[in-house]
């Protein structure tokens, strides 16, 4: 077990349960999951800048980045439906601390 759940089961939980007069368990707040997110703007020339973001992401979180599509197309940012604009990751239970 990582040491920040191990702090939050340990210190934080009770002392929220303290504070707020939970009666179960279950009334403390939890994370479920955390999701990190890079935009890029320029990957709309160039391609190759969403492959070093997805490599970068990869790198700093230990599992695969999933790249983001423009669900719009808006004229102002040139901009068309389904090109590549950024990346993101989900991180769950374990990952996640």
């Amino acid at each position: 077990m990582s040491r920040l759940k191990e702090y939050y089961k340990s210190d934080v939980a009770p002392a929220l349960m303290k504070k707020y007069n939970y009666k179960s368990p279950m009334q403390i707040p939890k994370l479920e999951k955390v999701v990190i997110n890079i935009g890029a703007g320029d990957a709309k020339e160039n391609a190759k800048v969403i492959d070093s973001i997805i490599a970068d992401l990869t790198l700093i979180t230990g599992q695969k980045a999933v790249s983001t599509t423009a669900k719009k197309s808006v004229s102002n940012f040139k901009l068309r439906a389904g090109v590549k604009i950024g990346a993101k990751v989900t991180l769950r239970s374990e990952r996640m601390y």
